[in-house]
């Protein structure tokens, strides 16, 4: 007959209950079926009970890693390099180091160069993946975005100028709209903003500004063409001194260096831009205490 704690929690008959336990697990029983057979609810104590004797079959839960293990050994019994087992099984190397180790080393047959070929593969297979694990999240992102409708884009444009144009201080007083920037992004996107505010692109001058090392003449045709205005629209290009430090920064075909947009007689519109700016921040700062409360 099973025994069971008494009121004071201390169980009895310790060998008694150690006899019907394992002659339980040897009837094929889990450790869950004989704590509800012999009513036992302590588990260090159940374990006590059956100590020594081995967990029936179907109790072993199959383990993932256990397989890919044999697989891993198997692979380095053939004389696979660490590299190798590693692309093969797609799992890390300090896993492939951990199955592996007591193996004995394969004999090197590769020579420096081809070993170095072999990294130098593989390596370029992470930075492709992370290139395209990149441009899909990117992709993704763009898509969620979806059309802009007048509210929004207005919104846009007032945040694009407050982080990218000149502000007027009470010191030294800026009333007028001038936006600096080097992505033709975020140039195409506040000159649709001007179009949104009314602003006629007559009242528009542009300036480049590029170091003296750059293609000058490249960089003026490039901001032309993005803006779609003509030589008359264009202030003389601002050339900035060659500095042998930021050189490397400053070369290349994607580099066009940047564009002034200025909006003549814009004292009006800046006061516009700075108001709603405020109404901007007065407006997050509600939505966020709304959000606390």
């Amino acid at each position: 007959m099973a025994h069971s704690a008494g009121k004071t929690g201390k169980y009895a008959n310790f060998e008694q209950l150690r006899e019907q336990a394992i002659a339980l697990r040897r009837q094929g029983l889990s450790l869950r079926q004989i704590r509800n057979h012999l009513k036992v609810y302590n588990n260090d104590l159940l374990n006590r009970l059956v100590r020594g004797e081995p967990a029936p079959e179907w109790t072993k839960r199959p383990n993932a890693k256990n397989a890919l293990r044999e697989q891993a050994r198997e692979l380095r019994r053939q004389g696979r390099t660490y590299d190798q087992i590693e692309a093969a099984l797609g799992c890390s190397r300090s896993s492939v180091s951990l199955w592996v180790r007591d193996l004995p080393r394969p004999d090197r047959k590769r020579t420096p160069g081809e070993a170095a070929a072999i990294a130098r593969k593989g390596w370029e297979e992470k930075l492709r993946i992370r290139d395209e694990e990149r441009r899909r999240t990117k992709d993704e992102a763009r898509r969620t975005v979806g059309s802009l409708s007048e509210r929004e884009l207005f919104l846009v444009g007032v945040g694009l100028y407050w982080a990218e144009g000149t502000k007027d201080k009470p010191y030294d007083r800026r009333e007028n709209v001038t936006f600096v920037n080097s992505d033709p992004g975020m140039i195409t996107t506040f000159l649709a903003w001007l179009d949104l505010s009314g602003v006629e692109r007559g009242r528009l001058r542009f300036t480049v500004m590029i170091h003296e090392s750059a293609d000058v003449p490249g960089a003026e045709r490039f901001w032309s063409e993005v803006v779609d205005a003509g030589p008359s629209a264009f202030n003389k290009t601002s050339l900035k001194r060659h500095n042998p430090k930021t050189a490397r920064r400053n070369t290349g075909d994607a580099y066009r260096g940047c564009l002034v947009i200025k909006v003549l007689k814009s004292a009006d519109l800046y006061r516009r831009i700075e108001g709603a700016w405020y109404g901007i921040v007065e407006a997050t700062r509600e939505a966020d205490q709304s959000n606390r409360t």
